[in-house]
């Protein structure tokens, strides 16, 4: 089982060119398609409907800005992966923001690579949670890497943090690809409940038969965190102690709202990553 068509974000971003260089080696390792998205339209807050005159003009004279931008983007993308040996590989420049043009891409890809937002960059007319609205709304597993680090590969040390939802068991069979060339795989699970309405009798013991049956080697972990850690934050300690190279975790179990209200795992995950995480909704 491999990737056949991978989708990556391409802007002109600090980070782009680390992110392209990662989506490139993997599209050479499973033989992909690569196709870099790069975006010319704005948010829709951006937008004034029958705007005229000057504004009008002003408008116009922006959207060439952003195009001139993309092909900028576009021609560093190329230059990156004709000298990474990609065999594939297409320019896309989308007339929508970032996220939809992403998602629009995405449908017709196995996995989207996407940056972390920067706090500390702002890109021209670019939404802040583009990585989280990917995740929500383009219905494919998203890689995303993160903006602080430096990542020369990805999947060799792998951490599944399974939690039995919808969204994890997306996530994990959406890894298979990276999960069956990894050195060492490991489930682990956090506050474990045990039972039928659970995680089984034995936590983490369904899913690494699962994995086993696809022909990985996985070992399980059960972890209690108490009360002096979240979820969230313990996840990122185990990996950082593990040594990862990648999380692969379901996203947003929860609606997003809630999440951002409560402080939940996803939404910590995003702000804090030091691993590249692959996540599905």
């Amino acid at each position: 089982m491999t990737y056949k068509t991978i989708t990556v974000h391409v802007n002109s971003s600090r980070h782009a060119l680390d992110r392209i260089r990662l989506a490139a080696q993997l599209a050479r390792e499973n033989d992909a398609h690569l196709v870099g998205v790069a975006a010319t339209g704005l948010p829709r807050s951006f937008q004034a409907a029958g705007m005229t005159g000057e504004g009008g003009l002003a408008l116009s004279v922006y959207l060439d800005f952003m195009k001139e931008h993309a092909a900028t983007s576009l021609a560093a993308f190329e230059n990156t992966v004709n000298k990474a040996g990609v065999r594939t590989f297409e320019k896309s420049m989308i007339d929508e923001e970032a996220g939809d043009a992403l998602c629009l891409q995405g449908r017709y890809s196995d996995l989207i690579v996407v940056g972390q937002t920067d706090p500390d960059e702002r890109l021209p007319a670019e939404r802040t949670d583009v990585p989280e609205y990917v995740v929500l709304n383009s219905g494919r597993p998203v890689l995303l890497i993160p903006y602080a680090g430096k990542f020369e590969v990805v999947g060799h040390r792998v951490i599944v943090a399974w939690d039995g939802s919808v969204e994890a068991a997306r996530a994990v069979t959406a890894a298979l690809p990276l999960l069956s060339k990894a050195k060492q795989v490991q489930v682990v699970v956090f506050n474990p409940s045990v039972g039928p309405d659970g995680h089984g009798e034995v936590p983490g013991a369904d899913i690494a038969l699962y994995l086993a049956r696809h022909g990985l080697n996985v070992d399980v972990s059960s972890q209690n965190t108490g009360d002096s850690i979240d979820i969230g934050n313990a996840v990122l300690s185990y990996a950082c102690d593990f040594g990862a190279d990648l999380l692969v975790m379901g996203g947003y179990g929860h609606a997003r709202l809630r999440e951002v209200v409560l402080g939940g795992v996803t939404d910590t995950i995003l702000h804090a990553m030091t691993v590249p995480v692959l996540m599905s909704h």
